[in-house]
């Protein structure tokens, strides 16, 4: 009974909101914490209730979640704002060889013009509220973690179905908070037509390209303009030649004030995932393991993409997005790996885990409960070392082993699960899902480039076949024993016997059955069967681990706020978030200062006429001629580029508006400096930095390079 009563206190407590931290810009925070922020102390200049309210519209409705990142309307005709890097896939997969949207940019003169986004989803929330009572009644009595996890899981499915329905707009899901104390769910409507309205060319909206990336001074134009359709009726449909723009209820106002050092901004998204509540285990295993191996693995694959286009356009397009989602991931991974060597992370976790079963100790109730908990954990992490080169070589088999057999173990997975009585399935599979999966086929296969895929295939193949004994992967002896064939040769007839290179054919697999696959005979799909084992065994160990730590981190997340007893947002997870932070520079090293503004002159300083800096001679020219029109900064007497603040942001708030004092969107985010890349795993008040597009180079571009000056006339920005 004690236990059930603290439990529900420390739900109560996440519902209404913990003594919040004051200090400092820390916090990716849930939207219905924000109202004990103290913002109006902070500097904000319109009231909480109109960034977000359950009862009226406010700033966060005009924030949907777009392509992995996040954008805002800025017209009551769903224009939306976004970074370039967020358009990048939908620029690639509308491009051709005569028609490079990535080099040249694109621009829609009439609204006729406006061109499909591929495979882009925007998701607006609709509603928010926690079910952690709802769902953990599902589990109660359960102790097996893996038990109570199943329990949960087939409770949330029952709770998205019913509300889902057969509403093909909506989407609902419940996120987990604090490692499963609080469970809130999320209902989004979709809109499945958007439109690229205009993007500028790369050498303004990637201008530095890897090498500025996640760097300062920044002078990178990333932005692009996308618009949302949708049926007459306004429901969610997919691209149609009667649909129309969608008229949102909320919609940002353009800045008009130029932004000074200290300004207060503040940033509504949805980053991705963040792991500030980790134990030293996880930071060790990470830092040692899981993000070097990371690094050298997507280094070797665009290495192998940049000598298979190499001087081939087409094959340059096919792999830009692989490219650079690898190449964004790796630099950050590294910078990682950096940031926790320079600052001894590992260590500071030790010392400070040293005190915590210190204060454990100090009592016979907390010492009961806490002072092992540590050491359980760091327990289950022997489970995972000892097939740990296994597993690694395994992942890349499934993603980022060529297209077609990363295809052919969805065809297989959705056909096993269809099999099953409905009590065994998998929580997550539907046919709703697999509709999805084969809708988004045209652009899984947008991306195949036949070199590549083969090089990936090969390489995956030979890194498993040099595995240790110990750690070999079943079902691959018939590749790896076949004396009279390589397994170059087996990769090449793989690949001319397959029909799964047939897009119209594959779409078909997705509904058989297993007899009727296997019967298919084909070379990918038993290559997915044979390893098919493996990959369950695999699947249910990792579930076994989740499950376990999970557990334990909860009990340890318990433990901090019994010893500390101070506010905590959860981690990200990427559910809608807010942060706030003032416009600051840093010092990044001895004697050395950051000022927290860049201008056009750093544009063409760095332009080198070579890309990745190779600034458009227009730009060049708009720059020599001082004409800057009303886009020019008096105090800076230039065009501001880009600024710092202090906002806590991650992985998927690209794109992300930046707002003002008075609710004004005044820049798009795009990046953290590399000195703060340990960001995930904690915040840094002296060098933690968001690196964001100032407003005024946006529509400078816009309007004088781009020559678009009629969005901004649709944007109300007056002359």
């Amino acid at each position: 009974m004690e236990g059930s009563m603290k439990k529900s206190t420390f739900v109560i407590l996440l519902v209404f909101g913990f003594i919040l931290q004051l200090h400092a810009q820390e916090g990716m925070w849930l939207l219905s914490q924000i109202n004990q922020l103290d913002l109006s102390k902070k500097g904000l200049q319109v009231a909480v209730s109109d960034v977000y309210s359950k009862d009226k519209p406010s700033i966060s409705d005009a924030i949907v979640q777009l392509g992995g990142g996040t954008a805002s309307f800025v017209s009551a005709d769903g224009l939306l704002i976004t970074n370039h890097h967020v358009a990048f896939g939908a620029l690639q997969r509308a491009s051709s060889v005569s028609s490079d949207y990535l080099i040249n940019g694109f621009l829609a003169t009439k609204r006729s013009d406006e061109i499909k986004a591929p495979g882009y989803r925007a998701r607006l929330l609709t509603d928010m509220r926690d079910v952690t009572m709802e769902v953990l009644e599902a589990a109660k009595g359960l102790t097996d973690p893996t038990e109570k996890s199943k329990k949960i899981n087939e409770k949330i499915a029952k709770m998205t179905d019913a509300i889902k329905g057969d509403k093909k707009d909506i989407d609902a899901s419940v996120a987990q908070m604090y490692n499963g104390k609080q469970y809130i769910l999320f209902v989004h409507k979709v809109f499945k037509d958007i439109r690229i309205v205009y993007a500028p060319p790369s050498s303004i909206g990637n201008y530095g390209g890897e090498t500025d990336n996640w760097m300062w001074p920044r002078h990178t134009g990333d932005f692009s303009f996308l618009r949302v359709y949708c049926a007459p009726d306004g429901t969610g449909k997919e691209y149609a030649s009667d649909n129309v723009p969608y008229h949102p209820k909320v919609w940002l106002k353009i800045a008009k004030d130029f932004l000074k050092d200290g300004d207060f901004n503040f940033i509504i998204g949805y980053p991705g995932q963040t792991t500030r509540y980790r134990s030293s285990t996880s930071v060790y295993w990470n830092e040692h393991y899981n993000y070097p191996f990371s690094i050298k693995n997507f280094q070797e694959i665009i290495d192998l993409c940049d000598q298979l286009t190499k001087d081939n356009h087409e094959g340059q397009l096919k792999v830009a997005n692989l490219k650079k989602g690898l190449a964004n991931v790796m630099k950050n991974y590294q910078g990682k790996v950096d940031g926790m060597k320079k600052t001894h992370f590992y260590e500071k976790k030790l010392e400070f885990e040293k005190e915590f079963v210190k204060w454990a100790n100090s009592k016979p109730e907390s010492k009961t409960k806490y002072a092992d908990i540590l050491e359980k954990e760091k327990a289950e992490y022997t489970v995972l070392e000892t097939t740990r080169e296994r597993d690694n070589v395994f992942g890349i088999f499934q993603g980022l082993a060529g297209t077609p057999l990363t295809v052919a173990q969805q065809i297989i997975f959705f056909a096993q699960e269809r099999d099953k009585p409905e009590s065994e399935r998998d929580p997550g599979f539907n046919e709703e899902r697999v509709n999805q999966t084969i809708e988004g086929l045209e652009y899984t296969y947008a991306n195949y480039f036949e070199p590549v895929d083969k090089a990936l295939m090969i390489r995956v193949l030979k890194l498993a076949k040099n595995l240790p004994q110990n750690q070999r992967i079943t079902g691959l002896d018939y590749v790896f024993n076949n004396n009279s064939k390589s397994i170059e040769q087996f990769t090449d007839e793989t690949f001319k016997s397959s029909k799964l290179l047939d897009l119209n054919f594959t779409k078909t697999l997705f509904k058989k059955s297993t007899k009727e696959l296997q019967a298919l005979n084909d070379p990918f799909i038993n290559l997915a069967y044979s390893i098919d084992p493996m990959a369950i065994d695999i699947q249910k160990t990792t579930q076994r681990f989740g499950n376990n730590v999970t557990e334990l981190r909860k009990v340890y997340l318990d433990g901090l706020y019994e010893w500390k007893g101070t506010g905590m947002y959860p981690d990200a997870n990427g559910t809608k978030r807010f942060t706030w932070g003032k416009v600051k520079g840093y010092r990044p090293a001895d004697a050395v200062w950051y000022y927290p503004f860049t201008s056009l002159e750093g544009v063409v300083e760095k332009n080198t006429g070579i890309e990745p800096f190779d600034a458009p001679a227009k730009l060049v020219d708009l720059y020599n001629k001082k004409d800057f029109g009303r886009w020019e900064n008096p105090a800076m007497k230039d065009v501001p580029v880009a600024w710092l603040n202090q906002c806590d942001i991650t992985g998927g708030n690209s794109g992300s508006p930046v707002l003002n004092a008075k609710g004004e969107i005044c820049g798009v985010a795009f990046d953290g400096n590399y000195e703060s890349m340990i960001s995930d795993w904690q915040y840094d008040y002296s060098l933690q930095r968001c690196i964001n597009v100032d407003i005024h180079y946006v529509l400078f571009i816009t309007e004088k390079v781009g020559k678009a000056g009629f969005l901004l006339d649709e944007m109300g920005v007056g002359k």
